[in-house]
C-alpha cells in the first residue's frame, strides 16, 4: 500500500513537472512573440542592442516598413545612411525663412538650430537659400556667414519689431522660386519666419518650432511661484491664454510642423490638435566635431581662468542670463549655499558663460565662488564644457531642447536641470545620465549637495552614458539626416516618378 503511495506519488510529480515545464516554454514563447510584436518599428535598436550584447537580425525581409510621416517617436531613433556607393538620392532646392541669422557668440537656439541645419544640409550638397533680415547692430563680419557655393542669402531690412519684412521677402522667394533653377523642393520657416498669411497654400512647407505660448504657461506660472514678495505680479498669464486660442486656430495653415522635443510634439498633437500625421518629431542636434571630450583642452582652461587645484568641483552654468532661464533660482540656491556651508564654499566653483542682467548678480557672490566668463564663441564654449564636472540648466522653459544641455552631454559632461518634460522626455532619461530638480530654491539647494557628495568619479561615470546617448540621438549629423529624409518625403508627396521618400526600411533591424 506504501509502495503504491509512493509510486502514485513519484508519478503525481513527474506529470506536475512536464506541465510546469510546458507552461514555462509557452511562457516564453509567448513573451518573446510579443516582444517582437509590441517593439517599435525602426527605432535604431542597433545601438541599445549592441550594448546589451545582442545582434540585430541583418535579413533585409524581416525589417519592417515604416510610413514616415505616421512615425509617433523622434526621427533621431532612425538610420539614414547615405546611399553606399553612389550618389545621394536626389540634391534638393531648400528655402529656408530665420527671422535673424547667427551672430558670432549671442546666437539664440533658434538662430543656433538654423545655422546648424542648414549648414549641414548645404555640407550634404544641398543648394539652400536663406531668407532672413540683413545685420543692423553689429558688424557683419560678427555674424556666422559659411562661404559655400549652394549656400545663399537673401537679405531684408528688418521691421521696427526686429520681424521679416513679409512682403519683402515673399517677392524675393516667388522671384527664385520662378527663376530659371526651377521652383523650390521644399520649404523651411523657422517657427514664424513666415507667417500663416503667406504658408497656407503651400504643400511642401514645413515648420519647427522652437517656442509655442502653451508651453510659456507652465513658466510663467513657475516665475508667478517664485516672486519675492515685494516684486509686482506679473499680468503675462492673463494675456497667454488668448496667444494659445490664436495659435491653434493659425498653426493649422502650415502643412508639417516639427517639433524639437518629444514633448512639444505631444502637446502639438493633443491640445493644438494638430493630425499626427502632420507633426514630426526631430530633437534638436550639435556639432560633435567641435563639442567633443577633451580633457587636455579642459585642463588648460581652468588653469588660464584661475581656478585653484583645492577645488573638487567645478559647477557650469551658460546661456542667456535672464529670468526665464532660471537665473534667479539657481542664483538664490548657490547664495545660500555658500553663506551656510564653508566646506562647499572652500571647494566649490561656478563658471558663468553668457552675457545678460544676471551676470552682475553672480559677480557679487565672490571671485573665489564664481568666475563670470562673458559670452563665449563655439570653440571657447567646447573649452568651457571641458573645464567643468557638471553643467546645471535651471531653465523655466518647458519647451523644446536647449542646446546647452546637448553641448555639454557631448563633451562627456553630467547634467543638473529642471525637471521640465521637455527635458525629462528626451535628455535626462534616467539618473544614469544626471540629476534633475523641482523648479525650487530649497529642491536644487538638495540637488547640488547631491551632486557635491557623489563627487567626480560618479559624475565621470554619468557623463559618459550622456555622451553615448548624445553620440546615437544628438549630434548635428543625426539631426540633418532625419531633416533631409522629412523633406525628401514631403517634396515626394503626390509625384509618380522616383522612389517613394516616405516609406522606410531602417538599416540597423
Amino acid at each position: 500500500m506504501g509502495r503504491d503511495y509512493k509510486g502514485r506519488l513519484s508519478a503525481y510529480r513527474c506529470i506536475y513537472a512536464f506541465i510546469f515545464l510546458l507552461s514555462a516554454c509557452s511562457l516564453t514563447s509567448f513573451l518573446l512573440y510579443s516582444c517582437r510584436c509590441t517593439s517599435t518599428p525602426g527605432r535604431g535598436q542597433s545601438q541599445e542592442w549592441e550594448a546589451a550584447g545582442l545582434k540585430p537580425n541583418p535579413s533585409t525581409s524581416s525589417r519592417p516598413t515604416i510610413y514616415l510621416l505616421s512615425f509617433q517617436e523622434a526621427w533621431n531613433h532612425l538610420n539614414f545612411p547615405p546611399p553606399a556607393g553612389r550618389p545621394r538620392r536626389r540634391i534638393m532646392r531648400i528655402a529656408v525663412f530665420v527671422k535673424k541669422w547667427a551672430h558670432a557668440s549671442r546666437a539664440g537656439g533658434l538662430e543656433r538650430h538654423a545655422f546648424t541645419l542648414h549648414l549641414q544640409l548645404a555640407k550634404m550638397g544641398h543648394q539652400i537659400h536663406i531668407f532672413t533680415t540683413s545685420p543692423t547692430n553689429a558688424s557683419s563680419s560678427s555674424f556666422s556667414f559659411p562661404s559655400l557655393p549652394n549656400l545663399y542669402f537673401h537679405f531684408s531690412r528688418p521691421t521696427a519689431a526686429g520681424y521679416l519684412d513679409q512682403s519683402t521677402v515673399w517677392n524675393q522667394f516667388h522671384a527664385e522660386n520662378s527663376s530659371g533653377a526651377g521652383p523650390f523642393d521644399v520649404v523651411h520657416t523657422e517657427s514664424v519666419g513666415l507667417m500663416h498669411t503667406r504658408s497656407r497654400n503651400i504643400t511642401n512647407l514645413a515648420v519647427s518650432w522652437h517656442g509655442i505660448a502653451y508651453e510659456t504657461i507652465h513658466s510663467d506660472i513657475i516665475q508667478e511661484l517664485l516672486r519675492s514678495p515685494e516684486e509686482r505680479p506679473a499680468h503675462s498669464l492673463t494675456d497667454r491664454v488668448p496667444k494659445v486660442v490664436e495659435e491653434v486656430k493659425f498653426f493649422r495653415s502650415y502643412a508639417h510642423h516639427v517639433a524639437t522635443s518629444d514633448h512639444v510634439g505631444d502637446v502639438l498633437k493633443r491640445v493644438y490638435m494638430i493630425p499626427e500625421e502632420r507633426v514630426h518629431v526631430i530633437l534638436n542636434g550639435v556639432d560633435s566635431e567641435i563639442f567633443r571630450p577633451d580633457f587636455v583642452a579642459g585642463k588648460e582652461f581652468r588653469r588660464k581662468i584661475g581656478i585653484p587645484d583645492s577645488k573638487s568641483l567645478v559647477l557650469g552654468i551658460a546661456g542667456r542670463l535672464v529670468k526665464d532661464k532660471g537665473h534667479p533660482l539657481i542664483f538664490e540656491a548657490l547664495k545660500q549655499m555658500i553663506d551656510e556651508d564653508a566646506e562647499f564654499r572652500e571647494s566649490a566653483i561656478v563658471l558663468v558663460a553668457g552675457d545678460g542682467p544676471w551676470a552682475n548678480r553672480y559677480r557679487g557672490l565672490g571671485p573665489g565662488s564664481v568666475i563670470v566668463l562673458g559670452p563665449l564663441e563655439q570653440s571657447q564654449l567646447a573649452k568651457f564644457y571641458n573645464a567643468i564636472d557638471i553643467f546645471v540648466n535651471p531653465t523655466l522653459r518647458a519647451q523644446g531642447l536647449d542646446h546647452t544641455l546637448l553641448e555639454a552631454m557631448l563633451c562627456g559632461k553630467a547634467l543638473l536641470a529642471s525637471r521640465l518634460a521637455s527635458i525629462t522626455g528626451s535628455v535626462i532619461v534616467s539618473d544614469d545620465v544626471g540629476y534633475t530638480s523641482p523648479p525650487r530654491v530649497e529642491s536644487f539647494k538638495r540637488a547640488l549637495y547631491r551632486v557635491w557628495s557623489d563627487g567626480r568619479q560618479v559624475l565621470e561615470k554619468k557623463g559618459e552614458v550622456g555622451r553615448q546617448r548624445g553620440m546615437v540621438l544628438f549630434t548635428a549629423t543625426k539631426m540633418a539626416a532625419a531633416y533631409e529624409r522629412l523633406f525628401l518625403c514631403i517634396s515626394s508627396i503626390g509625384k509618380r516618378d522616383g522612389e517613394n521618400q516616405c516609406q522606410f526600411k531602417d538599416p540597423s533591424w
